[in-house]
């Protein structure tokens, strides 16, 4: 039990460490994803909530990153990694991402 526990904690770190696309979209402000996505000069104009972690990793995988953002920026292995957990994490989160597309929109990266 004890190493379930240990799992689980430390892949939650892990995903938080690693700005997991769902944290940054789902839990975070608007302007987050916005920011972080120019940095890397993502050529994404919208991304949908609804299972938008994996959206917001495909966009950064597309972007150009700049030389500051090398160093800081996850690696496309690590990033490849996030998509699965985006992508479990989504999943939990799918009945709120719904109901905020409903409301909100799709999150507008070009302001």
């Amino acid at each position: 039990m004890k190493k379930k526990l240990w799992f689980t904690v430390t892949l939650a770190i892990t995903c938080l460490l690693f700005g997991c696309g769902t944290v940054n979209t789902v839990l975070r402000d608007d302007s987050v994803p916005r920011r972080n996505l120019s940095h890397v000069k993502s050529p994404c104009e919208t991304i949908p909530r609804i299972y938008s972690g994996i959206s917001y990793n495909i966009c950064t995988l597309r972007g150009k990153p700049s030389s500051p953002t090398l160093w800081m920026g996850a690696a496309p292995e690590l990033m490849l990694v996030d998509l699965v957990l985006s992508g479990v994490l989504d999943t939990v989160v799918l009945p709120y991402t719904v109901y905020e597309q409903i409301y909100d929109g799709s999150l507008d990266l070009r302001k």
